[in-house]
């Protein structure tokens, strides 16, 4: 099989086992950590078994998954990317913002974000898949029904829509920062906690979010006491996105034409592609557009700027 069709049949695949269990009060149950430092659910860790079943059998493949870490079967020319569930949280809770998300690269010594060829994010609740090639644009099919992109030409911060990215941050240092954008698009726009990277990143495209702002990242880079707080809510784990989070999403949006970037404005192309932890952890800000994406940096600027005057005290 075709490589870019593999990745197709192993995202619809996890699909099929994931959807009968969203929502089910046994799937909330835990069974460890993942190599990243967040908790797994049994849910994730079925998604996981099945995953590593399918690429064992298809040999010679190499994979990076939120719990397994880096697999290698036979002599691989890919290396799969794989979140099997992301968004767990909503997936246990029934939710339609949960999905899996599979990126393909090259199999070669550190290979970088630049170097995930294809991605595609399947919704796990809902039908709706995503996949692009880099350089190729994005397709996008509910069933057999196929999509056109839909991007938002919103520019005003008065009126947008957006997700942040909010599992595992400490809540008060990120409201510190993303208060005032928070505050002046509460009323005539909206900010959502959906649970999931892939799932918000992929609301630029459908029409429905102006936006996804995770900046967990940069404020640990920028105000080094906010680490033990994020130490403290990740229950000893800092937990932002990894690569795994974002590989294929991010290729996805680009393709339909949304600025992605770090949480400087950075390109994230020279980001490692395999690995999770701090080390790997990178912020990510999408935008429908560039002017856009340029007000909501400058908002971030100036939210990073706040927080370094604010005494730790008075935050606790």
């Amino acid at each position: 099989m075709e490589i870019k069709e593999f990745v197709i049949y192993l995202t619809k695949e996890i699909q099929k086992l994931v959807k009968p269990e969203l929502g089910k009060l046994s799937s909330r149950k835990t069974s460890g950590q993942a190599v990243g430092g967040d908790t797994t659910f049994i849910i994730d860790e079925q998604a996981e078994k099945l995953l590593d079943r399918l690429l064992e059998k298809e040999g010679n493949i190499a994979f990076y998954s939120e719990d397994k870490g880096f697999v290698t079967y036979g002599k691989p020319e890919y290396v799969l990317i794989v979140d099997p569930i992301d968004g767990t949280r909503p997936a246990v809770a029934g939710l339609e913002s949960c999905c899996v998300s599979i990126a393909a690269a090259h199999n070669k010594s550190d290979p970088k974000m630049k170097d995930v060829f294809f991605g595609c994010v399947q919704e796990i609740k809902n039908d709706t898949i995503f996949y692009a090639e880099r350089g190729r644009g994005v397709k996008i099919f509910d069933r057999d029904e196929e999509l056109e992109p839909v991007l938002s030409n919103q520019k005003n911060l008065k009126n947008l829509f957006w997700c942040i990215g909010f599992r595992g941050r400490p809540a008060k240092p990120l409201v510190a920062v993303l208060g005032a954008l928070i505050d002046i698009s509460s009323v005539d726009g909206g900010v959502f906690d959906l649970g999931s990277a892939c799932f918000s990143t992929t609301r630029m495209i459908t029409g429905q979010m102006d936006a996804y702002i995770d900046i967990g990242k940069r404020i640990i880079d920028e105000v080094s006491w906010v680490e033990d707080e994020f130490l403290n809510v990740g229950r000893g784990s800092v937990l932002n996105n990894n690569p795994y989070d974002v590989a294929a999403s991010s290729l996805i949006a680009q393709e339909a034409g949304c600025v992605i970037t770090d949480g400087y404005g950075n390109s994230i192309d020279e980001f490692p592609l395999l690995g999770s932890g701090p080390d790997y952890q990178f912020s990510l800000i999408g935008a429908t557009n560039q002017e856009l994406h340029h007000k909501v940096i400058n908002a971030v600027d100036q939210g990073i700027k706040k927080l370094k005057k604010v005494d730790p005290a008075a935050l606790q």
